[in-house]
């Protein structure tokens, strides 16, 4: 339950640290509430992980980032920003999976069918896998459902194992439930968490019939999150501050104060006073800004580790596939998106998202770049003759938290030891994976943590003005 906003003779100050998805639902949830919040962004727009950069004539995402139908708080936000009509959601879960010297194949789920035999032709017909590994892909399928998400045991099991009690081969693993856990977990089935494969599934594709239905920006994230969410956020009287980089939180009398300084990493410029303060930045700077005594287990979320993704970049002089993204299996690529209408006039640029990168993270961009091109003209014929003017490769390190069986043991909670220090970002225990929804999510959670904490009887109210 939302707590009251708080009474409107008292006011407060918050500051929202970071400005990624986490970070903008906690500022415009807090100033809808009244609160006098400034935010602070250490780089020179908001987004966070989803912003664009200009890359000669075409305009780049860091990363490739789909959404779900079922991401319900992420498309709120996006209502809230006014982006929705700068996305599209398909009608139906509708998937091409593509393999070399084969035909596609679309991954679709059945119209005017109830969760889950929605997707019993879509298994039944699975031309990539032979009759037995369909039939068992359904009992796997169907025994997942039953998998508790919030069960900390399925936390500490993997989902290959699991995978593999129920009948589920080398090759099914690789052709169908990769196909959505590397994309999901950034990580393979064999190290990821039972519990977050079971939300993904669950959540995604088995229990509500149109959940799975995939949407994609059709505008840079720049445009899509960041600078509306600029625009909205100083319309609703937040102080947005840019180009500031925190250096420390302190308790104090008053509050919190928090020095800041140039996101060059030059000296304290600046401190100001908040009754309460939100931390939605990544687990290492949260580690790194979190007092010893707001948190007795900040050192364990290092041990979440980060999992890399890669992008090549791909321009051609004319058009080589038609489809919006595909799905590639038995090829180096692992999902391939067309940006043409987003960045380009003329030709074709498509992004090759190559997730679960350890071993591609450190190849060098010339061997990349040949390695994907020559992937995309064995899935795609007209890549062949197309004349590729450019290729350049993006490299996300730490793009998300490592989501390995036993992780949700280590992810904190939006409220610290501290009353009025609260936590925020998609590492955070939102019992979501590494996702937009889950940032989402997990601001929402702050929101809420600070209004109760800012209403609270029991709060020394010294600080307030």
């Amino acid at each position: 339950m939302t707590p009251s906003p708080p009474a409107a003779n008292v006011s407060h100050d918050v500051c929202v640290v970071g400005g990624g998805l986490a970070g903008i639902t906690t500022a415009v949830r807090l100033a809808d509430a009244g609160i006098r919040v400034t935010l602070l962004e250490r780089r020179s727009e908001l987004g966070g992980a989803t912003y664009s950069f200009d890359h000669g004539s075409l305009v780049v995402d860091t990363g490739q980032h789909v959404f779900l139908r079922c991401y319900e708080r992420y498309r709120a936000l996006l209502d809230r920003l006014g982006s929705t009509g700068m996305t599209q959601l398909q009608p139906r879960f509708s998937v091409p999976v593509l393999s070399p010297g084969r035909p596609p194949h679309v991954l679709a789920r059945a119209r005017g069918l109830p969760a889950p035999a929605h997707l019993l032709p879509a298994l039944a017909g699975y031309s990539l896998l032979n009759a037995r590994e369909r039939v068992r892909a359904i009992s796997a399928a169907n025994a997942l459902r039953t998998v508790d998400p919030d069960d900390p045991g399925n936390d500490r099991r993997s989902f290959g194992g699991w995978l593999a009690d129920h009948g589920q081969g080398s090759r099914a693993v690789r052709r169908l439930w990769d196909l959505i856990t590397v994309a999901a977990l950034n990580q393979p089935a064999e190290h990821a968490s039972l519990a977050l494969a079971a939300r993904v599934f669950r959540t995604g594709l088995l229990e509500r019939a149109d959940a799975g239905d995939i949407g994609r920006p059709l505008v840079p994230l720049s445009s899509l999150h960041g600078r509306p969410a600029h625009r909205l956020l100083t319309r609703l009287g937040v102080r947005v501050a840019t180009g500031s980089r925190v250096e420390r939180v302190q308790p104090d009398t008053v509050g919190f104060r928090v020095a800041t300084g140039g996101a060059d990493g030059r000296a304290v410029r600046d401190e100001l006073i908040a009754d309460a303060v939100v931390l939605a930045v990544p687990h290492a700077a949260a580690a790194r800004l979190v007092p010893a005594a707001a948190s007795h287990d900040r050192d364990d979320w290092h041990r979440l580790g980060s999992a890399p993704i890669v992008n090549v970049h791909l321009r051609y002089d004319s058009a080589v596939t038609r489809l919006p993204f595909a799905a590639a299996v038995e090829s180096p690529a692992q999902w391939i998106f067309d940006r043409t209408p987003a960045s380009m006039a003329d030709g074709q640029y498509l992004v090759v998202s190559i997730s679960a990168a350890d071993d591609t993270i450190t190849v060098p961009a010339g061997r990349l770049a040949a390695t994907y091109a020559a992937a995309v003209a064995g899935l795609f014929p007209a890549a062949r003759s197309a004349r590729l003017l450019e290729a350049f490769v993006t490299r996300e390190p730490h793009a998300t938290f490592r989501q390995a069986p036993g992780t949700r043991a280590l992810r904190p909670g939006a409220a610290t030891r501290l009353p009025g220090l609260v936590l925020a970002g998609a590492w955070t225990d939102t019992g979501w994976p590494d996702t937009m929804e889950g940032a989402v999510r997990s601001g929402h959670r702050a929101a809420d943590v600070v209004l109760a904490h800012l209403v609270s009887p029991n709060r020394n109210l010294e600080g307030t003005r």
